[in-house]
């Protein structure tokens, strides 16, 4: 009987082994094989390339386009999604503010549950060079001379794009601050405050020390998202105008599914688990997630 319990633990986490294995594992190394062949949807042989699709990918101008605006997605999604979802937290969990806490919670998280579909119609609306709102708020104050087609511009389309994402996310990013702030003890802030504390002292003090777990989840999350972003580049610009705003994962799709390249796109989605994991390594170790410092 005691050597039946001590396999119980196992059994019931068989299931979700299983899971992981069939639908995370399996996948993934499969892919890596297929990135060792030159082969297409529509040839049944595969011819074994072994580095070739890496190598050419690391020569190829566009891959770098596509990097370079993936890490324009993470630089900026840091500042505005976690630097300013914890600004945004902290100004709402504020005695001053936490009365209406409920209705801008409420008011910043509703970009988060609306379909892609419709966020990516607005911004379009938005965003239009001749009756957008972005243009008519710039002539309205005196700015003419910085309307232009923003999606339609080589120079501004992935900033543009960028800009989508950070209005969508931030108030996701907001909230699970919020949770954090709320686990720290009032007791720490009024000790803050009766030694003279300012509200900034006590932010970078008291809060930003408090939610330094949640810090590491949500830098990880916005980091993997800015690196794995797809459908927003997609639906507002296809990667246009040219090559300019085209990402790691859009590039993944037109290699894959409009040039028939699938050894090419195994090869750059290996690129992208790899950015991904290594961003993962370093997180865990700059934050030393679960350990004193």
């Amino acid at each position: 009987m005691p050597n039946q319990r001590k396999w119980f633990p196992y059994v019931y986490l068989a299931p979700a082994l299983i899971m992981l294995l069939l639908f995370v594992y399996y996948p993934i190394i499969c892919n890596l094989y297929y990135s060792l062949f030159d082969w297409s949807s529509f040839t049944p042989t595969m011819q074994f390339k072994g580095l070739g699709n890496f190598i050419d990918l690391f020569h190829d101008p566009i891959f770098y386009t596509a990097l370079k605006n993936n890490i324009w997605y993470a630089v900026i999604s840091l500042i505005f999604q976690v630097g300013g979802g914890l600004i945004l937290a902290a100004i709402l969990e504020d005695k001053l503010v936490r009365r209406f806490s409920p209705f801008f919670r409420t008011v910043f998280f509703i970009p988060v549950i609306i379909s892609i579909t419709v966020i990516a119609l607005l911004f379009d609306f938005f965003y239009n060079p001749e009756i957008g709102l972005l243009n008519k708020l710039l002539d309205l104050i005196g700015l003419h001379g910085w309307t232009t087609g923003w999606l339609g511009n080589g120079h501004t389309a992935i900033f543009a794009v960028i800009a989508v994402s950070q209005w969508q996310s931030i108030g996701y990013i907001a909230m699970l601050f919020i949770i954090a702030i709320q686990k720290i003890p009032n007791e720490i802030y009024e000790a803050a405050e009766i030694d003279g504390a300012s509200k900034i002292k006590q932010f970078f003090h008291v809060t930003v020390p408090g939610v330094k777990e949640m810090a590491f989840v949500t830098t990880i999350v916005t980091l993997t998202q800015a690196f794995t972003v797809f459908n927003e580049p997609n639906i507002l610009t296809d990667g246009g105008p040219g090559y300019s705003s085209q990402v790691l994962a859009t590039y993944l799709y037109h290699s894959a599914f409009e040039n028939d390249s699938m050894g090419y796109a195994s090869a750059i989605a290996t690129v992208i688990l790899a950015i991904t994991l290594i961003i993962s390594v370093i997180q865990l170790r700059l934050f030393r997630s679960g350990k004193e410092v």
